[in-house]
C-alpha cells in the first residue's frame, strides 16, 4: 500500500492544491492528513472541503482545535490568533463541526498518525531534541509514527545512526508542511511511504506564493508578516 501524508496545510489553497496535484502525478492508494488544515493562510473552507474529498483520514492538529473550539487559542502567537479568528469567520457551521470532530490520533497498515506527538496528543508539543523524540517510541505501537507541528521535515529512528527508513527500526517521521513550511525553504513538503517495501521520501514542490501571499495581504484580519514569511520558508 502507498500513501501520501500531508500536513500542515494552514488555509494554503495553493499549496495544498499543488500537492493534491504531485500526489495525483505518482499514485497512492491513500492520502491522509496529521492536522491543521486551518490556520495562517487565507483559504480555510476550501482547503477543509479537499481535505475532506481526499484524504482517508484526518487528525485534529492545534490550530483545528483553536479554530472550530477555542481550544488552544490562547497558547497560539498573536499571528495565529488573528488567523484562527479571521478562519472561523470563513467557514460554515458544518465544517467547524468536521474539525472539532477529528480524532487525535490514527493507526493505518502498522503507521500511527499524530499532530504533535502520541504520548500527548493535546499538550501540542514540539519535538526538538533528541532525548525527547526517543521518550515517544514508549507510547506507539507500530513501526512508524508519522506526525508534523514543527513544520520541519525530518526521520528520526529509535537507533542511533539510522537516518533512512528500512524494516528493523521503529521511526518518527515528520512530513514537514503543505502550507507553511520552517525549514528555511519555502517549498511545499509532504512524505510518500509504500508499507510493503519501506520506501520513504520526503517531496519538496513549487507552488504559487504569490497568490498565497495575495491572499493573505487582501484580508484586512490576517497580518502581512503571514505573507513575508512564506517566501523565507519561516
Amino acid at each position: 500500500m502507498r500513501i501520501a501524508v500531508l500536513s500542515d496545510i494552514h488555509s494554503n489553497l495553493e499549496a495544498l492544491r499543488r500537492a493534491l496535484e504531485g500526489i495525483e502525478h505518482v499514485g497512492v492508494d491513500a492520502v491522509y492528513c496529521l492536522g491543521d488544515v486551518v490556520g495562517y493562510n487565507a483559504d480555510p473552507a476550501a482547503c477543509v472541503d479537499l481535505v475532506r474529498e481526499h484524504c482517508a483520514g484526518v487528525i485534529r492538529g492545534n490550530h483545528d482545535a483553536a479554530v472550530a473550539t477555542d481550544a488552544a487559542l490562547d497558547a497560539l502567537p498573536s499571528d495565529g490568533q488573528a488567523a484562527a479568528r479571521h478562519n472561523r469567520a470563513c467557514l460554515s457551521e458544518e465544517q467547524i463541526a468536521f474539525l472539532s470532530d477529528l480524532p487525535l490520533t490514527l493507526t493505518v497498515e502498522n503507521c500511527t498518525f499524530v499532530h504533535a506527538t502520541p504520548d500527548a496528543p493535546t499538550a501540542w508539543t514540539r519535538l526538538t531534541t533528541y532525548p525527547a523524540a526517543q521518550a515517544q517510541f514508549d507510547h506507539f505501537d507500530t513501526d512508524l509514527c508519522f506526525l508534523g507541528h514543527t513544520h520541519v521535515p525530518a526521520v528520526m529512528a529509535d537507533t542511533l545512526g539510522v537516518f533512512e527508513v528500512r524494516r528493523g527500526h521503529r521511526y518518527l517521521v515528520n512530513v514537514g508542511s503543505v502550507g507553511q513550511p520552517r525549514d528555511q525553504n519555502p517549498k511545499l513538503s509532504f512524505g510518500l511511504f509504500d508499507t510493503e517495501t519501506y520506501e520513504y521520501e520526503n517531496v519538496r514542490l513549487s507552488y504559487d506564493i504569490d497568490r498565497a501571499a495575495e491572499k493573505i495581504r487582501d484580508a484586512d484580519a490576517l497580518p502581512d508578516r503571514l505573507a513575508t514569511r512564506l517566501y523565507e520558508g519561516l
